[in-house]
């Protein structure tokens, strides 16, 4: 069995090559080479690919993205049509992503923001408890990411509802499905929460339109893709007093650019796409057990469909 492994750094791709090689011993790990000659590989590992991968290596059985999102890969034109796609499932990034949202929900509804202002003028004043009724959170995307998040705000007690495209029933969690049940599920939300695959149908869904459907002092945590938001109508949604805050991991453009609005809104928090990192080790352990499984000729999960997008 022969692997090639490519990435966007080189210094990442020899890690991946060395990490392959170890947990597959008895396969071949080749790192792309762009004036490299073909390897023959029946596999590729990969982030964000250079388009001539699929040109080059025309043996390609499956291609392992080291990731969940994989619009970036679907728009390549030199990608085969025969060619099967597994993104990453959680791999240690679902203990992350419910951290992530944690730690905002709870910054934002227990007043944590506040008590350092006071803290910095000299002043013991307690504020009103917390009601958890007032923050029902919305997730939108139910999928290994978002399902870890929801169970985790409901086992802090918050009322939290899922939208997603097929409906996906948790307990303790009241799921909305399909474009007709996403206006009930943005009225009930104060705090939205995207966890979308990138898809044709989900591109540019965080407008003025859908942003503004939510209840009074609303929050936006974006954890999906930058191109879910269209960036020019959150900032005027915030300086309206209509929405209260947001936390933004991923952009259109990153990095995010010099002078670009977000950086200096009293409303936004930014963190530079680091809501979930991938870890290597979880990571390997589950590519390497699914290259096996799949020259085997088992059924593995995490297979793209191409026509939805995930």
């Amino acid at each position: 069995m022969k692997i090639i492994c490519a990435s966007t750094s080189a210094v990442e791709q020899a890690t991946w090559c060395e990490l392959l090689a170890a947990a597959l011993p008895h396969a071949d790990v080749f790192p792309w080479q762009d004036d490299g000659p073909a390897c023959d590989a029946d596999v590729a590992v990969v982030w964000r690919p250079p388009a001539d991968l699929f040109k080059r290596e025309r043996e390609l059985r499956v291609v392992f993205n080291l990731g969940a999102g994989v619009d970036a890969l679907l728009k390549l034109p030199s990608l085969p049509d025969d060619v099967v796609i597994v993104r990453l499932e959680d791999a240690g990034m679902a203990a992350q992503m419910a951290e992530y949202v944690a730690h905002y929900v709870v910054r934002a509804s227990r007043q944590f923001e506040q008590y350092e202002v006071l803290q910095k003028a000299g002043r013991w004043q307690p504020l009103p408890e917390i009601d958890r009724r007032q923050w029902p959170i919305g997730i939108m995307g139910l999928g290994v990411l978002g399902t870890s998040v929801a169970r985790a705000m409901v086992g802090l007690d918050y009322p939290v509802a899922g939208w997603s495209r097929s409906g996906r029933r948790l307990e303790g969690v009241r799921t909305f499905a399909g474009r007709d049940a996403l206006p009930a599920f943005l009225a009930r939300t104060r705090v939205l929460v995207n966890l979308l695959p990138l898809t044709q149908d989900t591109e540019g869904i965080l407008c003025r339109e859908t942003l503004s459907q939510l209840l009074p002092d609303s929050h936006l945590i974006n954890l999906g893709r930058g191109t879910h938001l269209v960036e020019e109508d959150l900032v005027p949604l915030l300086d309206s007093g209509r929405m209260a805050g947001a936390m933004l991991d991923v952009f259109r453009v990153e990095p995010l650019p010099d002078g670009h609005p977000f950086w200096t809104h009293p409303r936004i928090r930014i963190t530079p796409h680091v809501a979930a990192i991938t870890l290597r080790r979880e990571t390997i352990e589950q590519i390497g057990t699914k290259i096996l499984a799949f020259m085997r000729g088992e059924t593995i999960t995490g297979v793209v469909t191409r026509e939805r997008g995930y």
